[in-house]
């Protein structure tokens, strides 16, 4: 069936970085786009990024364009979500999902385990 292992999180201070990443398994990884959602405490789920299958389109919400940058290494498997300059309101359990773009992003049925991301001011 198909998995989605997430590496963990962190706690990390006001301006740093972190790297996620989310292995699959059980699927075509290259024929299905992947985004990451995130859930910040009392608040609802929020896109946060997406990525095409081949890696050629992205698209961002517009609380982490610039910020935050999504890749893909389909010989791993994986999809990464590098987040620099971090904030404390990014502070959130994050996660990966597989689904299906346009012109904009559809999550699908499968989710990663999650990981929280604590940012400190």
């Amino acid at each position: 069936q198909v998995q989605l292992v997430q590496s963990e999180g962190g706690l990390v201070q006001s301006g740093g970085s972190l790297r996620l990443s989310c292995t699959a398994s059980g699927l075509t990884f290259s024929a299905y786009p992947m985004g990451w959602f995130l859930v910040a405490p009392r608040k609802e789920r929020e896109f946060a990024a997406a990525i095409s299958r081949l890696g050629d389109n992205t698209k961002y919400s517009d609380s982490v364009k610039g910020r935050f940058t999504i890749s893909r290494d389909n010989t791993k498997n994986t999809v990464y979500l590098q987040m620099n300059n971090l904030k404390p309101d990014d502070t959130a359990l994050y996660y990966c999902n597989v689904g299906h773009m346009n012109d904009s992003y559809y999550p699908g049925d499968y989710w990663g385990q999650g990981s929280q991301v604590t940012v400190s001011s």
